[in-house]
């Protein structure tokens, strides 16, 4: 004989049901990182109990509480500044943070100013080039091996230029010999189709 389950049961198993449901499908809110600070910690952000103290005229003043050192830094207008983090305890120093920026900033400037991307520039001449357009072609590739540029000189034959190449190769012999004191020969002149080069970087 089958047995009946009351209605009443029946509703409480669904609703239990339902709650089982509702939990697999709770998810936590995606938390994201906290921001990296860019540079040292300061002033309330240094919360360890004492640090290694270093005074505004850089007197070592020993190891004192961080309330202290705060107080000190406060009375002189300035900031307390964490410069050795993995000391023990930290060394922290009292400073202008906004003078500290903008020389650290001022640093990473001239930094980025040496690491110069050097360039190849190239200069074309023809075989047969006169004086004056010899001497223009000279000082814009001076100005380049100043900028710390290397320098391609281009030589295109035409026609029955190509019967003559050493007329080619002594005017790049001639370029060498003119920027002996300022530039070395990076590639030696060789001919590639109707084109003679040669590279020089700056010393």
């Amino acid at each position: 004989m089958t047995r009946l389950c009351p209605h009443w049961i029946r509703d409480t198993k669904l609703q239990r049901s339902d709650q089982r449901e509702e939990n697999t499908t709770i998810r936590r809110p995606f938390k994201a990182d906290a921001p990296v600070k860019d540079g040292p910690r300061s002033n309330r952000e240094i919360r360890i109990p004492k640090v290694q103290l270093i005074a505004a005229d850089g007197q070592n003043m020993g190891i004192v509480p961080t309330d202290q050192a705060l107080r000190m830094a406060e009375e002189a207008g300035l900031d307390l500044v964490e410069i050795s983090p993995n000391a023990e305890p930290p060394v922290c120093k009292i400073l202008d943070l906004g003078k500290l920026k903008y020389a650290n900033q001022k640093k990473a400037a001239e930094a980025r100013k040496k690491q110069k991307i050097v360039e190849v520039k190239e200069i074309k001449m023809r075989p047969n080039i006169d004086t004056h357009d010899y001497e223009v072609k000279m000082k814009a590739m001076g100005r380049f091996f100043d900028e710390g540029d290397k320098v391609k000189v281009t030589l295109k034959f035409r026609g029955r230029e190509m019967a003559h190449q050493e007329l080619g190769m002594k005017l790049l012999q001639q370029v060498k010999a003119d920027t002996l004191e300022i530039a070395k020969v990076e590639a030696e002149p060789k001919l590639e189709g109707r084109q003679m080069m040669m590279v020089l970087a700056p010393k």
